[in-house]
């Protein structure tokens, strides 16, 4: 007899071509009077068109933005955030954007209106992270979750193509790791399988023509179901070394995501032969390891860890760093496995599942 629990956070989702226009009407919906602008300098121009139409209720805007969110930033942009009695946060940007407001968010209770512009994913999910020494720690709590996320995919079409590679997939690891979650439901599934099928297609077209709002709006709306499906279903191995080797060697986070998926996915295959079978069907392919690593390499992301600067002497260390969190979802990796699975990614060898 099936037996699963669905458990969603609630956020609301406004997703269409133009639709940055109306965040000053969800932030009249949400009550605010004080609004605190995050954006890095990529949004600067769309932060400039926010700051303007908010008007009276912007109270102060931050651009210090940075990867893996790192806790003086997060604590500078928190102090801010008090002193200026700001009562909503609007972050503008990919990843690194939200999670800084999901830092301050975290640290003073202030609600969130998200506008992603890349395809990273964090937005839909009550996941927030930062990086102390050297370290990165990750965590879930419902009120880093933004009330509202807008999602316009004429914000995206500025990304450059390698760029949008790799974000693209990074939210292609939500979808591949929500299928074997162990909290996953029937719902979770279809999302993940529509989501697979929907970048894999998209993706493609977004690096052959960046300008296509066409292909730029499929991408997006397949990385908001990698988005919904992150914010339900825990993930497992894949985050858990993505996150280590990002926090302590400054890896960049996207970048790891598509060098290391396709050797995740291979070493897990063995474990969860039923869900690797629907990401095969979804990406059209036999090998769901290799059709992912192919599919990198046709639109331009990393395929190994050597290619995001990752050095190879570091290897016994990194896994020991990622046993320390103790991953054993979906399949338990000791240290000598690990260890074999970064050198593999390393090389950027063919994976097999």
């Amino acid at each position: 007899m099936r037996e699963f629990l669905h458990d969603v956070p609630a956020a609301r989702v406004i997703f269409g071509a133009g639709a940055v226009r109306r965040v000053p009407d969800e932030v009249a919906r949400l009550g605010a009077r004080r609004v605190l602008l995050i954006a890095g300098s990529h949004e600067r121009g769309t932060a400039d068109e926010l700051a303007t139409a908010l008007g009276p209720l912007l109270a102060d805007r931050i651009g210090e933005v940075a990867m893996h969110v790192p806790a003086e930033v997060a604590g500078r942009a928190t102090e801010r955030a008090t002193r200026g009695g700001a009562d909503l946060l609007v972050a503008v940007g990919g990843g690194s954007a939200v999670g800084l407001a999901k830092a301050v968010a975290l640290d003073t209770g202030l609600p969130i209106l998200a506008v992603p512009t890349t395809y990273a994913g964090s937005e839909l999910s009550p996941l927030w992270g930062r990086t102390e020494g050297g370290r990165k720690i990750t965590g879930r709590d419902r009120a880093v979750l933004p009330r509202t996320v807008v999602y316009d995919a004429e914000l995206t079409v500025s990304l450059p193509p390698g760029t949008s590679a790799a974000s693209g997939m990074n939210a292609m690891a939500h979808l591949v790791e929500g299928m074997y979650a162990p909290d996953a439901s029937p719902v979770t599934a279809l999302l993940a399988e529509e989501g697979i099928r929907t970048l894999a297609g998209a993706l493609p077209r977004v690096v052959a023509a960046p300008a296509d709002l066409g292909a730029r709006a499929d991408a997006l709306y397949g990385a908001w179901l990698g988005s919904s499906v992150l914010g339900t279903a825990s993930m497992g191995l894949h985050h858990r070394m993505c996150h280590v080797l990002g926090g302590a060697y400054g890896l960049p986070h996207a970048g790891t995501h598509a060098a290391l998926l396709p050797y995740v996915v291979a070493f897990v295959a063995p474990a969860v032969p039923a869900a690797i079978v629907r990401v095969a069907r979804s990406l059209g392919a036999t090998d769901p390891a290799l059709a992912l690593w192919e599919l990198a390499g046709r639109i331009g992301a990393p395929t190994s860890l050597a290619a995001v600067g990752f050095d190879p002497g570091r290897i016994a260390e990194a896994a020991r760093l990622i046993l320390d969190g103790r991953p054993i979802h979906p399949r338990f990796a000791g240290e000598p496995a690990l260890r074999a699975l970064l050198h593999a990614a390393h090389a950027g060898s063919p994976p097999h599942a």
